[in-house]
């Protein structure tokens, strides 16, 4: 019977991991196109929009993209910590609950940051008549703002989770 057991065990954790793996390969996934884009595909973009519309409205634009990259990326590597930790058994830790406070964060400076380029992103969509271009810009805000709030909603959960499991474990 304990044989049985320690095989099942074993076998719920290469179940458990096989899916971590397979989440941390789209996050992987995730980061890489974007990288792609930041290096290979937007300075193109802004040589080429610098030449038709005012550079005072293209640069913070473009600036503001490239500075969002760098809490995006580090929101990636704290979900890529968030299923490590989830591999290890730590999934209900007070590191998982760090960790998604940091992505929730992440989440919140990207909305910030593209919300501030918004008036630019108007001011190119007035002279191009583009109304398509604010619109990507609320996508990018709104979406982001909804990964903030549910990551502020589970490490809310997660937190409940834990103490919950703490005064448990205190009673007798």
């Amino acid at each position: 019977m304990c044989i049985i057991r320690i095989s099942i065990n074993q076998a719920r954790c290469f179940f458990v991991k096989r899916e971590t793996l397979f989440l941390k390969a789209v996050v992987v996934l995730i980061g890489l196109p974007v990288l792609a884009l930041c290096i290979f595909g937007l300075p193109q973009i802004v040589k080429e929009a610098a030449e038709y519309f005012s550079p005072y409205w293209v640069y913070p634009v473009f600036i503001v993209i490239y500075v969002s990259v760098i809490p995006f990326f580090f929101a990636l590597v704290q979900a890529f910590k968030l299923l490590s930790y989830i591999d290890k058994n730590q999934a209900f830790s007070e590191l998982a609950v760090g960790t998604l406070k940091k992505i929730k964060y992440c989440a919140f400076a990207i909305s910030i940051l593209f919300a501030a380029s918004e008036p630019f992103l108007y001011l190119m969509a007035e002279k191009d008549d583009a109304p398509g271009i604010i619109v990507i810009g609320l996508v990018i805000i709104f979406a982001s703002f909804v990964i903030a709030v549910f990551a502020a909603v589970l490490q809310k959960l997660l937190k409940n989770a834990i103490d919950i499991k703490s005064e448990n474990d205190l009673t007798v």
